[in-house]
């Protein structure tokens, strides 16, 4: 019987402590964590689709006091190929001052959004972007934007290219003046220095890329093929063009015959998804398995996309030399 008091004095304190972390925790506030509540303290609510559109929105409002920023889908989530809205995500919705978005097929469930609340402004990142068709891996002649998606599908993994993603930054720039115009300037300002760091970047990669003697890839998701237009990368093939999906064993087979009659030596995947096939192709040939981050998920950093092209620059030295 005396070793109950002893626990009761043991574990009370344990307990306490315990809780008292949960409280901490519970307390502190996730930056780009998805609420369904505006702030009394926030003059603007932006609410952004998914990880790609928060880290440009991030840079862009900067600083500016007054603005609450969140991010709709789990980063997790990854791209939003055949994301479910749930009622949390309406009400999210319901909330926000303006809904910043990829645009280009890539929020299939726009037209629900839109129909349940019409009064909802939309901002569009892709407005202007040449857009490549699904299943295109690297061509010159694309679709402009004004074509009906009905008409054609397209890839929606715009923000891979620099270029794209510079793009976008000044589209959501002006969305998010047309919604604040009061801080019009700083938006600007904030958005300028961004896209000066971009394309800094972009021209380095294109100083350390450029000469490469290797330029043909496989990849296992369609989501490089603006990227490898930006670099004059050639996607020999894509092996599995929807992440979650298994290819089959035939096309398995067919790239295998690929890369051993094209003497391809470098396969990418994507640190979002499973690698298995992909070691079954390196296994079956001399190619060798590299990793090649879409930014699609990652750290909630202003400066995860530059760091994010940085890393897949000195994966491809390695890859392509």
């Amino acid at each position: 019987m005396r070793l109950v008091p002893f626990i009761r004095r043991v574990c009370k304190p344990v307990a306490v402590l315990l809780s008292l972390v949960i409280c901490v925790v519970g307390s502190v506030h996730l930056v780009g964590c998805s609420t369904t509540q505006k702030a009394d303290s926030a003059r603007v609510r932006l609410l952004c689709s998914f990880y790609p559109i928060y880290i440009m929105a991030l840079n862009i409002t900067d600083g500016v006091d007054g603005v609450q920023l969140d991010v709709m889908a789990p980063n997790q989530t990854g791209c939003l190929h055949d994301y479910q809205l749930q009622t949390e995500d309406m009400k999210n919705l319901e909330s926000a001052d303006g809904f910043l978005i990829n645009g280009a097929g890539m929020e299939s469930f726009l037209d629900k959004v839109t129909q349940e609340l019409p009064e909802l402004t939309v901002v569009d990142s892709s407005t202007g972007i040449p857009l490549i068709a699904a299943g295109e891996t690297h061509s010159h002649d694309h679709e402009s934007h004004e074509q009906s998606e009905e008409e054609e599908e397209v890839n929606p993994h715009l923000w891979v290219s620099i270029s794209n993603c510079i793009q976008q930054v000044n589209n959501l720039t002006e969305g998010i003046c047309q919604l604040d115009p009061a801080y019009a300037d700083s938006y600007r300002a904030n958005a300028q220095a961004y896209t000066d760091k971009l394309s800094s970047l972009r021209d380095e990669m294109h100083a350390q890329l450029d000469g490469l003697p290797n330029r043909d890839i496989i990849t296992f998701h369609e989501a490089f093929p603006y990227f490898a237009e930006e670099f004059d990368l050639n996607i020999a093939a894509v092996v599995n063009r929807e992440p979650d999906s298994e290819p089959s064993a035939k096309e398995l087979a067919d790239t295998i015959l690929l890369v051993r009659s094209t003497n391809v030596k470098a396969l990418f995947v994507e640190p979002q998804y499973p690698t298995t096939s992909a070691e079954i192709v390196a296994n079956e040939t001399s190619a060798a398995v590299y990793v090649l981050d879409p930014a699609v998920s990652g750290d909630m950093d202003k400066d995860a996309y530059l760091h994010t092209m940085e890393q897949n620059l000195q994966v491809l030295r390695q890859a392509l030399a």
